[in-house]
């Protein structure tokens, strides 16, 4: 089968498989646009793997007070999780350790109760305002419900559930092949500033990029997943190394998204600004991860996305 060609950087004709996640996105809003940054910074930490971080989370959008239910600067953050009940754990641990902790914050539902795909609703000010220790008062605005939690600065505004969405997707993935690492880097940079642009999804790695990535299973019992080999330099001598002589670095970007559809996009801004800029900048060659199909359902062929958006 022929090479696949974008910006005069070959792409090898294979998919990025994903799976099904429990998805939720909140607003979080402060007096300052700064402090509403911190809140969201501080909750989507230590998210970068369901695995082992319990959720994937981070940063969907920096929203003006025009934007916000309160009229104040926000940020909108998505959390994914393997189901509904395990996202709820997670939620209510990172709210209430880093957003009612946080001065003058506010947190209300980041999806539109209206939405088609909006699913099995979470509570969330209604468990956390048992903080106030009886003394947490609910209020209907616009048929939402409300909980104002008293706290030393004055009040934590926190609306009662949250809906989570059907549909969310986890592990659209690109893997970035290079000759220099400075060089690859700066590819997996232009590759995640791009992705970021797609509205309902993110990039959960330090600064959206991984390189430590992984395969299903491993030679030590009991571990879930260990290092992908098959593209690790060190090991391009060994028998499965898939790597050809010249590529001395692989750094790979994930992500999750509220629908396929925003992965799908995210991975197609990804690819094309990263080949666009791969030429100058040693890139050899954007495969994708995958495990034969038995992994996920979502299937994102690299092929389809060689298109421009529509």
């Amino acid at each position: 089968m022929p090479d696949l060609i974008l910006n005069g950087i070959r792409v090898e004709d294979t998919f990025a498989e994903a799976f099904d996640m429990a998805g939720t996105a909140l607003v979080l809003t402060a007096d300052t646009a700064e402090w509403a940054m911190i809140a969201a910074v501080t909750m989507t930490g230590f998210a970068t793997s369901v695995i082992g971080c319990g959720a994937e989370a981070g940063i969907d959008a920096v929203l003006s007070p025009d934007d916000t239910p309160d009229g104040r600067p926000g940020v909108r953050v998505l959390l994914f999780g393997f189901d509904a009940g395990g996202l709820k754990d997670q939620l209510l641990r990172r709210v209430g350790q880093c957003v009612l902790t946080s001065p003058g914050s506010a947190v209300y539902a980041g999806i539109a109760w209206d939405d088609p795909n909006a699913a099995k609703a979470i509570k969330l000010g209604g468990a956390i305002r048992y903080f106030g220790d009886g003394f947490s008062t609910a209020k209907r605005i616009d048929g939402r419900r409300y909980w104002r939690t008293p706290v030393m600065d004055g009040e934590f505004v926190c609306e009662h559930s949250v809906p989570t969405i059907q549909g969310a997707v986890g592990g659209g993935n690109l893997l970035f092949l290079g000759r220099r690492f400075p060089d690859t880097l700066r590819v997996a940079e232009i590759a995640v500033a791009a992705a970021r642009t797609i509205p309902d999804a993110i990039l959960p790695f330090p600064g959206g990029v991984v390189r430590s990535g992984s395969k299903v299973g491993a030679r030590t019992k009991g571990m879930m997943a260990s290092t992908n080999d098959a593209y690790c330099p060190t090991l391009k001598g060994r028998a499965g190394s898939l790597l050809p002589p010249e590529v001395d670095v692989v750094l790979e970007i994930v992500i999750d998204g509220l629908s396929a559809g925003a992965v799908s996009a995210a991975m197609r801004a990804a690819l094309h600004a990263s080949t666009a800029a791969g030429a100058d900048l040693g890139l050899v060659a954007v495969t994708a991860g995958n495990y034969g199909g038995n992994l996920g359902r979502h299937h994102f062929h690299l092929r389809d996305l060689l298109g421009a958006a529509a």
